[in-house]
């Protein structure tokens, strides 16, 4: 049996009203992306491309259009079903890391659990937990609070809290925003790993050198999709940060 795409939408509008001005942010938008995509969004500010991403991760309704996010219809979902679809098959990862300032990364990650239904105990939430911060490469850092940890270590720990649950798709606004180069491509490689296993990813980004990284690029413009093609000059970033490490090693030469 053929999987449904993770994320389906059909003539997607979303129309804000300013007094007696109507603002189209998101205008007559079709997009389908199967499992196991790595797709970035990109466009100028005032595009529509965060109004988009909002309207994907169930943080807004749509004023027009259906949309279905892993063959569930999610247009006519209460406000607590809503819920339920973001805490267990939608992970965020913000520019804002969005860490509780004195908490440890462990308990971060764990946040998500405590509040899903399902009840886990305290072994559970730490087993799975742990597991998330292994797979960002933070596993040693469990017990530090963020203030003890780099940009970088900080976005991983969001990031580990955003796969915590295991979610069908992973939206990611502006990941890289507040990290510097080197820090933003381990952070790409980071992404590109969990795609490789599966994982779906929709990233919104300004920077043409990110999204470069992904395997496709949706533009926006004027709140539609002017372009939407495969990423044709596509980086690795493992390579990247071999090339980095090389002219560390050269200039300490």
């Amino acid at each position: 049996m053929t999987c449904p795409p993770v994320i389906r939408l059909e003539a997607l509008d979303k129309v804000y009203q300013t007094g007696e001005v109507a603002v189209h942010a998101v205008r007559g938008v079709a997009l389908t992306v199967e499992k196991g995509e790595f797709a970035a969004v990109m466009g100028p500010s005032g595009s529509g491309k965060s109004t988009l991403m909002n309207l994907i991760g169930c943080l807004d309704r749509p004023t027009g259009g259906r949309y279905w996010l892993d063959g569930e219809e999610v247009g006519a979902l209460t406000k607590s079903e809503l819920s339920r679809v973001r805490n267990q098959r939608l992970g965020f990862v913000f520019q804002g890391f969005n860490l509780l300032a004195r908490t440890s990364a462990l308990e971060n990650v764990e946040l998500p659990l405590l509040y899903s239904p399902h009840g886990h105990r305290a072994r559970e939430l730490r087993r799975r937990s742990r597991e998330a911060l292994e797979r960002v490469g933070l596993a040693d850092r469990a017990g530090h609070q963020p203030s003890q940890l780099s940009g970088g270590q900080q976005q991983r720990v969001a990031i580990a809290r955003a796969l915590v649950n295991e979610p069908a798709l992973l939206l990611a606004d502006e990941p890289t925003g507040n990290l510097d180069t080197r820090t933003s491509i381990e952070i790409m490689a980071i992404f590109q790993e969990l795609n490789r296993k599966g994982m779906t990813i929709l990233m919104v980004t300004h920077e043409p050198d990110i999204a470069r990284y992904c395997r496709r690029e949706i533009v926006m413009r004027d709140g539609r999709i002017v372009t939407d093609r495969p990423v044709a000059d596509r980086l690795e970033a493992a390579d990247e940060l071999a090339k980095w490490r090389g002219t560390a090693m050269e200039e300490r030469a």
